[in-house]
């Protein structure tokens, strides 16, 4: 088995039929069929199941198609490894962020220009769990995150952790530059919301629970823009990172710290564990450390 029998492999895998993947390889359809029969003798099983009108993996073919993908992708990330040895720092960077650590990726971001002018970016914006997925398909090579993020698949270093601020309209009668956690009882709050996963929100109930009151939430949502936008139309407060907020300039709110909240935000750069990084991809991870 060499890594064109591979190659057709998992092209006949992905498109179900022999004459679409002979299609996408730009070959005819005899010779394609010959390798797989070559391949399935070399092995001595069959890779699928031929009743259909769609190839079906068996589940030897399941189990190639696994580890052959990973292959095939480990072999790629070498070929550029070099290619970018060879070059000098080049390529593109695939990075994702959450949007409550914008400010931390593009920061990051323009000092690794600095450093390499010649690296191209493409930019994945979601929540933890779909950049997570993101990271694990290998459509991006990292992501800024934020904890907690418990995937044994990844690699996680944490960030420095920073407080959390309230954030309120500027026509609002709240001009102090600190106030006590106590005296958010009242306010309407919007809240930031992970979908999935525990989050600031659980985290924000308990600390206004553990002063002693149970919070006016009257919006939640995923988008902390969304959150921050609404808040400057006066519907409410909200509470986020200070990083977050320094994002968003807006002249219709203030942010004011909070003397004895607990909670912390801890951003965090994750990738996968069994990748092979690319020298560009390494080196910007290592510019986090």
């Amino acid at each position: 088995m060499d890594l064109r029998q591979l190659r057709y492999f998992l092209t006949i895998a992905e498109e179900g039929q022999i004459t679409r993947a002979a299609k996408k390889l730009n070959m005819s359809q005899p010779p394609l069929s010959q390798q797989l029969q070559m391949l399935e003798a070399e092995l001595g099983t069959a890779l699928f199941e031929r009743n259909t009108r769609r190839l079906d993996l068996t589940e030897a073919g399941k189990a190639l198609y696994k580890k052959g993908a990973l292959l095939i992708n480990q072999v790629e990330e070498i070929k550029t490894e070099i290619i970018e040895i060879g070059k000098g720092m080049r390529g593109t960077l695939s990075i994702g962020t959450v949007k409550t650590g914008l400010q931390i990726t593009t920061s990051m971001i323009a000092k690794f220009k600095s450093l390499y002018p010649d690296v191209t970016y493409k930019i994945w914006e979601g929540d933890t769990s779909s950049l997570t997925s993101h990271i694990k398909n290998r459509d991006i090579d990292a992501a800024v995150v934020r904890l907690p993020l418990d995937d044994p698949e990844l690699d996680v270093l944490s960030l420095p952790s920073e407080s959390y601020v309230l954030v309120v309209p500027e026509t609002w009668e709240m001009k102090e530059n600190s106030i006590p956690m106590e005296r958010i009882r009242d306010l309407p709050l919007l809240l930031l919301h992970r979908r999935t996963g525990r989050g600031v929100y659980e985290m924000i109930l308990n600390e206004c629970r553990q002063h002693g009151f149970e919070p006016n939430v009257i919006c939640d949502c995923p988008d902390p823009s969304i959150l921050i936008s609404l808040v400057s139309e006066g519907l409410g407060a909200t509470l986020l990172p200070m990083s977050t907020v320094s994002a968003f300039p807006l002249t219709t709110i203030r942010s004011i710290k909070l003397e004895n909240c607990t909670i912390q935000s801890v951003p965090a750069i994750a990738w996968l564990k069994d990748r092979s990084l690319s020298r560009t991809a390494h080196e910007f991870i290592h510019l986090f450390r």
